[in-house]
């Protein structure tokens, strides 16, 4: 007898759709699984074989078995296909008997017969509606994320016994109904700005970075505030509107970062990966491309602590990312694309020990090695970085008044609204309304910034060209730059007092 179920892969952020063959006939008592299944896809026949018999079902002893999983020629990987396929089984075997054929299946089977979670289950779900298929079956872990996808009835499967109950019409599983908001997998806690003493000229750098979705390095001795002040940069940004929200929580699904039952995530991503991570665990990879930290902060902050020690071949890997704001990673049978909008911020010392430079201690680091050690950030990566700010040592005065600063849900509110008007400047343009200066391409930079100058500013650019030797693309982040602080201060011109802020910020690199 031939059952026919259908279920989900994951490409990338994207599903494909599944369908699982069962064939069950007589002959010599084997179980094949074909259709490029992975080691865990031809696993799953011993995972449901006990399944079916702990859940006090039968299984077809002394039958030939064949189970193709189709399209053919894409590859099957992970555990999701254990429930399809023994829902096949038990179609075949006429122990349940049901019209599926606007329904898909997913979920990993215990050995119990208890169905557990799989990562991707977001996509494959959208996928699935977008097939025009009514029901989707998952795993009870999985139905938060699930039922964010509307128009598709989301039903929650803990057993594989419960669901077999549904199916013949015993025991009814009611539909998923949408959970509410969460946030990301548990960080590193957020500070607030008022609880930073001193350093308020890099809380203003980091005000202008968060507005304008500029990329940042700040750059000073040990102890002087850099990881705290960094940390202290999600506490300042607005939240995510609901595509970015969806888009985020896509992302988390497919690589297995969503809590069990977690909904749609809220809160902008902070990533603040070690420097010893890879080439892959950075921008992606793997066999199958999987998501990697760019990725992972993408509408948030990727936060690269201790900067020089990153290997400079993997800080490479950042240039084209930092640029078009996507990765693609190609393998031998397919590319795959992942989002990455993200905004860099870097926190480095001036040299191994630490006090080049330092007024107050004297550096032990030959000339020779604090050149090397600068040097291990090439040049083409640091003209992709619109701010630089020197983090001096924190003066006792300061840190022992106990008067607190500017809170961050001040500064927040002044970063929401500069970033209100470049989404409604965007809008009017046609240019897509969730958009921020960094992101603007030349024509937009020409249409927002350079045609609208004072003349005093005009002249004090050209100047700064001139004397800073400022490449092409330093010079139009230069202006996106002088853009997003004019937003701050509510002008619709740049002026000559927005350029020279954005020429202090990049008049820092030596």
């Amino acid at each position: 007898m031939l059952a026919r179920v259908l279920s989900c892969a994951v490409i990338g952020l994207d599903g494909e759709l599944v369908e699982v063959e069962v064939d069950i006939a007589r002959g010599e008592p084997k179980m094949f699984l074909v259709g490029l299944p992975d080691a865990a896809v031809q696993e799953s026949k011993e995972r449901v074989r006990s399944a079916i018999k702990n859940s006090g079902l039968t299984w077809p002893f002394n039958q030939r078995i064949i189970v193709n999983l189709a399209p053919a020629d894409l590859r099957k990987e992970g555990p999701a296909y254990d429930l399809p396929i023994a829902i096949g089984m038990l179609l075949a075997t006429g122990q349940v008997v049901a019209d599926i054929s606007d329904a898909a299946f997913i979920g990993e089977l215990a050995l119990t017969g208890d169905v557990r979670p799989v990562r991707g289950t977001l996509p494959m779900v959208a996928l699935a509606k977008d097939r025009g298929l009514k029901r989707i079956f998952v795993p009870t872990a999985n139905a938060g994320e699930a039922a964010l996808v509307e128009g598709v009835n989301v039903h929650p499967v803990g057993t594989l016994k419960e669901l077999a109950a549904h199916l013949l019409g015993a025991l009814p599983i009611a539909p998923m109904r949408t959970p509410p908001p969460s946030a990301p997998p548990p960080g590193p806690q957020v500070t607030d700005f008022s609880e930073i003493m001193g350093q308020e000229h890099v809380k203003r750098a980091l005000e202008v970075a968060a507005a304008g979705g500029h990329n940042l390095v700040m750059r000073g001795p040990p102890g002087s505030g850099k990881t705290l002040l960094a940390r202290a940069l999600p506490s300042i940004l607005p939240p995510m509107t609901p595509d970015e929200a969806m888009e985020v929580t896509r992302i988390y699904s497919v690589a297995g970062l969503l809590a069990s039952g977690a909904g749609l995530v809220t809160t902008r991503p902070f990533r603040a990966p070690h420097h010893t991570i890879s080439n892959a665990g950075l921008v992606g990879g793997g066999s199958t491309p999987r998501p990697g930290e760019i990725t992972l902060a993408n509408r948030g902050i990727l936060f690269l602590d201790e900067l020089p020690e990153f290997d400079p071949r993997v800080l490479e890997v950042l240039r084209q990312p930092l640029e078009d704001r996507i990765v693609t990673i190609s393998r031998a049978k397919h590319s795959v694309t992942f989002p990455a909008n993200f905004a860099l911020v870097g926190a480095l010392n001036p040299c191994p020990c630490g006090y080049y430079n330092d007024p107050s201690r004297d550096c032990v680091c030959p000339p020779q090695v604090v050149s090397r050690y600068q040097r291990r950030i090439s040049g083409p990566l640091l003209d992709r970085i619109d701010l630089f700010v020197d983090v001096p040592r924190v003066e006792y005065e300061k840190l022992a008044s106990g008067v607190r600063a500017e809170p961050s849900i001040a500064v927040a509110e002044r970063v929401a609204q500069a970033r209100e008007v470049q989404h409604a400047r965007f809008a009017a343009s046609g240019a897509g309304p969730s958009r921020l200066n960094a992101e603007m391409n030349p024509q937009q930079v020409r249409e927002h910034v350079q045609e609208i100058l004072d003349p005093a500013a005009s002249d004090l650019l050209r100047l700064a060209v001139k004397q800073l030797d400022l490449s092409a693309r330093a010079f139009h982040r230069l202006l996106k730059l002088a853009r997003t602080i004019a937003d701050l201060g509510r002008h619709d011109r740049v002026g000559q007092a927005h350029v020279a802020e954005a020429i202090q910020y990049r008049e820092r690199v030596e």
